[in-house]
């Protein structure tokens, strides 16, 4: 058993914030050619995962602490929905269905449970939805 704890969480935030990337995963799935993919996404303020989808796959996310927006956007790259993930907020979570582009904005230092359908697949160069600002 995997105990998800305040020591676990507080060693995966530590490698976020020296991550140029300003997250970091920590796995529960064995391989990433695994049926289920289930881990935490530690993330820090000023990381925004990109606007994206899965095609085939659908994906949830659920707060363990700290505030996340996310957000889902149609093929132009338009608003379709968005809220913010935290206790605060009583949003605890969200599931996004396959081939919905979505991305997410980190608030304030935030622990994610993520679940999605494995295997890993790299996204490519048409699985990352360019947004114009």
């Amino acid at each position: 058993m995997k105990i998800i704890d305040d020591n676990l969480i507080n060693g995966v935030a530590e490698q976020a914030k020296q991550s140029p990337r300003l997250r970091m995963n920590y796995n529960f799935h064995e391989s990433l050619d695994d049926k289920c993919h289930r881990f935490l996404n530690c993330l820090e303020p000023g990381t925004f995962i990109p606007v994206h989808h899965h095609p085939t796959k659908a994906e949830t996310f659920v707060i363990i602490k700290g505030k996340v927006k996310v957000t889902t956007y149609n093929d132009n790259g338009e608003v379709l929905e968005s809220c913010i993930i935290s206790h605060d907020s009583g949003t605890y979570g969200v599931d996004i269905p396959k081939n919905v582009w979505h991305g997410l904005e980190c608030l304030e230092p935030s622990v994610l449970l993520e679940c999605k359908e494995g295997p890993f697949i790299e996204h490519e160069v048409d699985g990352i939805l360019e947004i114009k600002k």
